[in-house]
């Protein structure tokens, strides 16, 4: 129970009540990381892809104030269309909430919020990590910290490959995060199925993940887990052809004296224009199959 201004949609409030699966989806990727209306399209087809594989969706935003786990239609286009949402991580989040304001959930915000609801599996695209010159920066995301605490398992395509990588799993390592490689010997990076980077731990099926999201509650271990899940083959865009242009977009975001909050939003945009759309396309697919990987894990979870 929670004195939180918490409401849940009644399809995934009957889910939880049956004990049938559900799987948590962000927001962020509505309002801060496509335009209208792709925006929409992938959110209503991230939904769809959960539903196709026996699971309920619930995206999840703040809107005037509440958590709403579940948005109906109405609200979902609403989201999308409205340029002035907040982008809330966890230490915006109650701060939104006390002003009555809307926002969009990141993947640290997502997290909270799913346990607030009940829920044990989230899909999101990429999570956030240690960005370039961190050393100097001190600019690690929020989600690294939120998966060492909170119990979800979170399915993405590994950590955005505008990151340094290394340092995300190192970071990640220190936390006690597993790092779960779905059929890969290699951390996926985002829009590329190969980093260079050895696979942490690997797993083949939803199966052996769900024992894996279980036995960590037995034991009494604290957070949850990162399920890196590699882009569709035919969806991905090479890292020997990304990097370079990843590593142009960052050098103009730094000239432009871009920071903290922005600096995502901005080198997403930039690279949209740098592949003439194909990194948007490669985002689309990537979310998809995480959706889809995430319900099969929540199938599991409640014994199907």
């Amino acid at each position: 129970m929670t004195d939180a201004p918490l409401i849940v949609s009644q399809p995934v409030r009957a889910a939880l009540a049956g004990n049938a699966p559900v799987v948590a989806l962000e927001s962020t990727i509505i309002t801060h990381g496509m335009p209208w209306p792709r925006n929409l399209e992938t959110a209503k087809a991230a939904e769809e892809a959960v539903r196709a594989a026996d699971a309920t969706p619930a995206t999840v935003a703040v809107i005037d104030g509440r958590i709403c786990v579940g948005l109906e239609p109405e609200a979902l286009t609403a989201l999308a269309r409205d340029v002035a949402a907040a982008k809330l991580s966890r230490a915006d989040l109650a701060l939104c909430l006390a002003r009555r304001q809307t926002g969009s959930c990141t993947v640290a915000a997502t997290m909270i919020c799913a346990r607030l609801a009940g829920i044990s599996v989230f899909a999101t695209g990429g999570i956030g990590g240690v960005h370039a010159g961190a050393e100097t920066s001190f600019d690690i995301s929020a989600d690294l910290a939120e998966l060492a605490q909170t119990p979800v398992t979170v399915v993405a395509a590994g950590a955005k490959a505008i990151l340094d990588l290394p340092k995300t799993l190192e970071v990640l390592e220190t936390l006690g995060v597993p790092v779960i490689c779905h059929g890969s010997d290699e951390f996926p990076a985002f829009w590329s199925r190969r980093s260079g980077l050895p696979a942490p731990a690997r797993m083949d099926s939803a199966a052996e993940i769900a024992r894996a999201h279980a036995l960590r509650a037995a034991l009494g271990l604290p957070g949850g887990q990162l399920v890196a899940n590699p882009i569709p083959p035919e969806a991905e865009i090479p890292l020997e052809e990304l990097a370079p242009l990843i590593a142009r977009a960052q050098r103009e975001a730094e000239a432009e004296g871009i920071r903290g909050k922005a600096v995502t939003p901005f080198l997403l945009a930039r690279l949209f224009e740098l592949t003439e759309g194909r990194s948007l396309e490669a985002n689309i697919a990537l979310l998809l199959n995480n959706a889809r990987l995430a319900a099969a894990i929540a199938c599991e979870l409640a014994g199907r």
